[in-house]
């Protein structure tokens, strides 16, 4: 009986070790990111072009967008293909929008917010971002014709109806016009060009790839690129990856983009803005 006691227990204690071999070797097996899987979920509005836009099919080397029948393109997305590709892992695009996409990524709904978001202080409290993929002027974006048309201060603006996207550092600088008519923000750039359009505003902050797509969507539309323009700091002005707080994704995201030529991304920019939908 002893001796069966003593058989049965060192059974035991092989299978015990022999699963917990299988489990340790399961754990080492799994991604430490990118969410567990081969996937990497990017996170963008899909309505910010040139960075970012829906079509209705995967021309120009658009991405489907997860759960939808449409395809998001544009320069984030052309970025987003490339630190998939470096990274290993079949790009997903997630789109978010605007005010949900740092909730998206704390949440673990994406693993990255790759949709022409700057690096600012109050950002880098909730999440990390990688290096700068890219750095942009601000502009303003007027009827072509019109009163502003010929503008090169942004003083030139006293009096003016003027507006930007909501919870973006576009909206904030908009104080430094003196007697400007700030006007509520807007959720986003299509519904700003609507207004512009109708006359309800009279311009709207932006960046100059999203002015110069503004004017090839719309002749009606002139952007304005001021000498004596709105006073920034680099991290306003620049753009990059949102990933979460101490999540390695960040190296790994800067080894991808350092592998991204200056000249490279000109070029996806420049692609970008010629191949935008003229409906964005």
């Amino acid at each position: 009986m002893k001796k069966k006691l003593s058989m049965f227990i060192a059974v035991s204690l092989s299978v015990v070790l022999l699963l917990s071999g299988c489990a340790r070797t399961s754990d080492e097996a799994i991604p430490v990111s990118g969410g567990g899987d081969n996937t990497f979920k990017v996170g963008l509005e899909a309505g910010y072009p040139p960075f970012n836009w829906t079509q209705m099919d995967d021309s120009n080397g658009a991405v489907k967008i997860q759960n939808a029948a449409e395809y998001a393109g544009g320069y984030d997305v052309e970025i987003a293909k490339l630190i998939a590709e470096s990274l290993g892992k079949e790009l997903v695009i997630v789109k978010t929008e605007w005010d949900g996409l740092i909730p998206a990524l704390t949440s673990g709904k994406i693993d990255a917010i790759i949709a022409g978001m700057s690096p600012t202080a109050e950002r880098k409290e909730t999440i990390d971002f990688s290096d700068n993929y890219y750095t942009s002027d601000l502009v303003m974006v007027v009827k072509k014709g019109g009163k502003y048309d010929g503008a090169t201060s942004i003083q030139d603006f006293k009096g003016a109806k003027i507006t930007a996207q909501l919870n973006t550092f576009h909206y904030t600088v908009i104080d430094q016009i003196e007697g400007v008519q700030k006007q509520t923000a807007m959720d986003n750039f299509p519904a700003m060009r609507v207004a512009l359009e109708s006359g309800i505003i009279d311009g709207y902050v932006s960046e100059r790839p999203e002015g110069i797509s503004a004017e090839a969507a719309n002749s009606n539309f002139k952007m304005i690129e001021f000498t004596d323009g709105f006073k920034t700091s680099p991290e306003d002005t620049a753009i990059a990856v949102g990933v979460r707080k101490g999540s390695e994704l960040r190296e790994q995201i800067n080894e991808a983009l350092a592998k991204i030529s200056e000249e490279q991304r000109k070029e996806i920019m420049d692609n970008a803005i010629k191949n935008q939908p003229a409906s964005e």
